[in-house]
């Protein structure tokens, strides 16, 4: 047995050795692509343990999440911080190893994975990335030739479920458009889900597929076979296109349930542990590792990461000497955010109280200014910039013409890959936005999901927010989407009002560094003379006082705060009812304040009502009766904006009678 084989062999068995402990996993991944992973780790991967926030290091993405015994059973072997105690609480409760790869978690998982499709997805966006830094960070030798201070590559593991997703066909798609010629996929074809063979799921020419998106395409015909592997890698690292390396293997490789479906997440049993662990050559005894393999595989990966280390240390010396202070500006701006701008304190010209403006271009104008102080700010739309109104016009496109400098990014119709894209932009260091209308949230909220399960600074900017879009009709008319959002944990919904809300709502996300939506309506609004820039903070604040006898409690968010407001003068002059007017800017934000402001906004025992164009689920922590909520639960109409209101009760004089009647 040569050391090579040792330490395949020692990935595999301490891989089922985790999965039989926890009583859970999936044996079949590891025992088919730990090959891959020590070819990978052992002759190509660049990773330095000891500086794991290396700048320029490789990425490597698991997509196939499912497969994290093997993942953790390479990174134990070759140095990662993971010990045999930490092995042993696979799948545990606050371990370092859980059941899916997670972000934040464990020290060199770069991305979290499992859902299907997502790894891959997230890969091309931390590919881009990568092209980004690369164009824009270069140095100029003493032999007058240009250096890259950033050349990285982005490795992923997918499976045959992967590549099923639509997620993943829609990212592909993008990665060959885009040239991410540093990308580069392992794809494990065991032709093997888990409900069967995928013949019946799986069938058509995937080299073909993959050629036909721009991609560079190598066949390895034996999963063992470490030499074919290793030529397979070289060349896809000196490729002009993303790369797909397809390697044939067989799931369960070894086991007795050796190519079916059993293998792919089911515990292997005594017999089959002890006849496998036999086969292999290894002893039977549980989390057995061979110290002369690690060691071997440890030196592996740190040999020739060295001279690719030190090598790139010196050159950011250089570009430090030549660049002063402006590179460890850009380099902090960019890679630890720990600048904050105060947006509040820039000199806004604020549209004139009579003007009226739609939100959605009001978000465009502040945006602009924004990207001139945070460099790092970029993103686009799944093909909407024109409606949405993202596109940052003082720029030029990311990538055009094989141009990565810039801050525009066209992602086509593609929702959920653009998603799943911020994510691996923001993994990276920029803080991404990216666009499309509120109804069509739908598309990409797995991929927000996993923004804010990963805690990262994207924000997602969706228009067209409520049945007044009108004529489009029901299927472009949000209803049930701005609750499908603020369901989401860690994820702060905002639905601004007027040009001072939008600004105190970006300073709020550029302060909090966590993932955000925008809410913004396509409909032209004034400017609120009692808004504020710097109350959105506390999430709601009371936007129109009460005179004397408080009566009643408006909330309002978006463009129906201006309805409210209406609402509340008419009650006032002509029923001599007094309402207090608060806009609730965001939910989450509010109930993050102590409960003296809580009560101070929304004081007890007096009829709170609400006014949101949209589900009435969020809103019952606040109002503890149906006839109290002006909200829409059930699907909009084609036609005119006052039509479809007054259909639904949700018109200025429907609104102000059942108020009277009410209060009175």
């Amino acid at each position: 047995m040569t050391m090579e084989e040792l330490i395949i062999r020692n990935i595999k068995t301490l891989g089922i050795d985790m999965i039989k402990e926890a009583g859970s996993g999936h044996p079949g991944i590891v025992l088919d692509a730990a090959p891959m992973m020590y070819t990978l780790f052992a002759k190509h991967f660049i990773y330095n343990t000891n500086d794991p926030h290396w700048l320029n290091r490789d990425r490597f993405v698991l997509s196939s999440g499912h497969g994290s015994a093997l993942l953790y059973a390479t990174m134990f072997l070759c140095g990662y911080p993971l010990t045999l105690d930490d092995l042993k609480k696979f799948r545990k409760y606050g371990s370092k190893t859980p059941g899916h790869p997670e972000y934040g978690i464990t020290e060199g998982v770069e991305v979290s994975t499992g859902p299907l499709g997502q790894g891959i997805a997230t890969a091309v966006g931390l590919a881009l990335g990568e092209k980004i830094l690369e164009n824009n960070f270069t140095i100029e030798n003493k032999k007058n030739k240009t250096e890259k201070m950033f050349d990285y590559h982005v490795y992923c593991l997918c499976g045959d479920g992967d590549l099923m997703e639509g997620v993943a066909l829609e990212a592909i798609s993008l990665a060959g458009t885009w040239k991410l010629n540093h990308l580069i996929v392992l794809y494990d074809c065991n032709s093997v889900s888990l409900d069967g063979d995928t013949k019946h799921t799986l069938n058509e020419d995937i080299v073909k597929r993959f050629e036909a998106c721009h991609w560079n395409v190598l066949e390895v015909d034996n999963g063992n076979d470490i030499k074919d592997i290793d030529r397979a890698l070289e060349k896809a690292k000196k490729s002009s296109q993303p790369t797909l390396i397809k390697i044939k293997t067989k799931i369960g490789d070894g086991s007795l349930l050796e190519g079916t479906n059993a293998v792919h997440g089911k515990v292997l049993d005594d017999q089959d542990m002890i006849q496998l662990k036999h086969k292999l050559g290894m002893p039977e005894t549980p989390f057995y590792y061979h110290e002369g393999a690690k060691k071997t595989f440890t030196s592996f990966l740190a040999n020739h990461t060295s001279s690719k280390y030190q090598e790139w240390a010196n050159e950011y010396r250089t570009y430090q000497s030549e660049a002063g202070e402006e590179l460890p500006k850009q380099l902090k701006f960019l890679f630890h955010r720990d600048e904050f701008i105060d947006l509040s304190k820039l000199d806004w010209q604020l549209p004139d109280e009579e003007e009226k403006i739609a939100l959605r271009d009001v978000n465009q104008i502040v945006m602009e200014e924004i990207a001139k102080h945070y460099p790092y700010l970029l993103g686009g739309s799944a093909d909407l910039a024109t409606s949405t109104k993202v596109y940052l016009k003082n720029y030029p496109d990311i990538v055009n013409e094989n141009n990565y400098v810039g801050r525009n990014i066209w992602f086509g119709v593609r929702e959920h890959a653009m998603g799943a894209i911020l994510n691996g932009l923001a993994l990276t260091g920029f803080h991404p936005y990216g666009s499309t209308f509120l109804s069509f949230s739908d598309y990409l909220k797995p991929a927000i999901r996993m923004t804010a399960l990963m805690d990262l600074p994207v924000t997602y900017i969706f228009t067209h927010d409520d049945i007044t879009i009108g004529s489009d009709g029901p299927t472009h008319q949000p209803v049930e989407q701005l609750a499908m959002l603020r369901a989401i944990p860690n994820l702060n919904v905002y639905r601004p009002c007027d040009m001072k809300e939008i600004i105190g709502c970006w300073n709020e996300i550029f302060k909090s560094k966590k993932p955000s939506a925008i809410i913004l309506s396509k409909n032209p609004v004034q400017t609120i003379s009692n808004s504020s820039i710097d109350q959105v903070a506390n999430g709601a604040y009371i936007i129109g006082k009460e005179r004397n006898t408080l009566h009643g409690i408006l909330i309002a968010t978006g463009c129906e705060v201006q309805t409210a407001l209406r609402l509340k003068e008419k009650l006032y002059h002509e029923e001599g009812i007094d309402i207090r007017v608060v806009s609730m800017v965001c939910m989450e934000n509010f109930l993050k304040q102590p409960k003296e402001y809580q009560e101070q906004i929304l004081t007890p025992y007096i009829k709170t009502f609400v006014l949101e164009y949209s589900s009435s689920l969020s809103w019952y922590r606040f109002v503890y009766n149906d006839k109290f909520l002006f909200t829409m639960d059930n699907f909009g109409a084609s036609g005119s904006k006052d039509d479809v209101l007054k259909a639904n009760q949700l018109d200025f004089d429907s609104i102000l009678n059942k108020m009277i009647d009410i209060i009175k």
